[in-house]
């Protein structure tokens, strides 16, 4: 599903105070035409209440409950040099056999990691980058950054 962020005119329809709730949901109905029933009329509603601002937030709660129930894990990858796209393959995988979970990952490259990687899964952050040693290493000598 496409982030509301990503169409800022329909987010600055919704989210704009001064705009009639009717050409809103007038505007949903048109954008959401080709969506379920469902999600049209949700949309819809959630307009009609006052709550269109808040239509990215619901999608994104929707996106992480069924996430949630297809048990996929989505992880961030960041690594100080460019992987390659087997190398990355195989880090997902090996990933996924470990979690025992479909895996979604997005990747990232940080130069200022030095060297090695991170994983981010939600609120567990795995540091096996130089940076992270480093930082690690300063702190149990006790020496100041």
């Amino acid at each position: 599903m496409r982030a509301l962020e990503d169409v800022p005119e329909l987010a600055h329809v919704l989210v704009n105070r001064e705009i009639d709730t009717a050409v809103k949901v007038e505007v949903l109905r048109s954008v959401l035409a080709d969506a379920s029933p469902l999600v049209g009329n949700f949309a819809a509603l959630m307009a009609e209440k006052g709550r269109a601002g808040e239509i990215g937030e619901a999608c994104a709660e929707f996106e992480r409950l069924v996430s949630a129930s297809e048990r996929v894990l989505s992880v961030e990858v960041a690594t100080a040099h460019e992987l390659s796209d087997a190398d990355f393959d195989k880090l997902l995988a090996d990933i996924a056999r470990k979690s025992g979970r479909k895996v979604e990952a997005t990747r990232s490259v940080e130069p200022d990691l030095i060297g090695g990687i991170v994983v981010q899964a939600g609120s567990l952050r795995l540091d096996a980058s130089v940076r992270g040693q480093f930082a690690r290493l300063r702190q149990e000598l006790g020496v100041a950054q």
